[in-house]
């Protein structure tokens, strides 16, 4: 009679059962990777929504950026358009805006080099705008957000602002609504039409069109965040 105990034994149990684990794992990983997808999708349809004042969850985020967002577009360094698609057009030549890699393609825009950056035209009970994704560094690690624009892209009407591990209670005020409603009604232009974005400082000149206060205690997630829309918006403001 075999000795079940044997190292041999050990050892041909050990690995058989290591493989099926690791084929269960592999086969359970890719069903659920679409809905992983999906919800990385809506979730980002949230937060744009979110940015021109529609509320959704992510059952319903899909549905709501069909209804407000009526183009996608694709602009250079320079601002001109490239590229025109539909919302959730079926795209496979080309790269859909929505798929930008939108860091990538910041990062060639700062350098002056060929670049393909996203632009996302809406349109919410009469007005329309645009809604500009922007990315940046905070404190700790990475920012971003989005930031709807009048249509004559000088006016903010909303932003969202996201982080990735900003101190609770500090730089991690950036996501409430008492730090991000200080944009609506500022501009990204002077009186004569320049862009000069928007300024988060400390103790700013709240009848500015372009200050906004910086967050006690978190001046440099604070900074971040101006100096992301600083980088970010400027290739937009035409």
């Amino acid at each position: 009679m075999k000795n079940k105990f044997s190292n041999r034994y050990i050892i041909l149990y050990a690995a058989i059962l290591v493989a099926v684990v690791a084929v269960v794992l592999s086969v359970t990983s890719e069903a659920l990777r679409s809905r992983r997808e999906a919800n990385v999708r809506n979730e980002k349809m949230q937060s744009m929504l979110a940015a021109i004042g529609v509320q959704c969850s992510l059952n319903n985020a899909n549905a709501l950026y069909s209804k407000y967002f009526v183009e996608e577009l694709a602009i250079n360094s320079s601002g001109e358009v490239v590229a025109k698609f539909q919302p959730n057009a079926d795209v496979t030549a080309v790269e859909r805006p929505f798929d930008i890699d939108v860091k990538t393609q910041q990062a060639l825009a700062k350098e002056g080099k060929d670049c393909r950056l996203p632009l996302f035209r809406f349109s919410k009970d009469g007005t329309e705008g645009y809604v500009i994704p922007v990315s940046g560094t905070g404190l700790w690690g990475a920012i971003w957000g989005y930031v709807a624009l009048d249509e004559d892209r000088t006016t903010i009407l909303g932003v969202t602002f996201d982080h990735k591990s900003e101190t609770p209670g500090l730089g991690a005020k950036i996501t409430t609504g008492e730090f991000q409603r200080q944009f609506v009604g500022k501009k990204i232009k002077d009186a004569d039409g320049k862009f000069v974005s928007v300024q988060v400082l400390k103790n700013a000149d709240k009848n500015s069109p372009n200050e906004v206060d910086a967050i006690s205690g978190a001046t440099i997630t604070s900074s971040g965040v101006g100096q992301m829309l600083l980088e970010c918006l400027e290739p937009y403001a035409g």
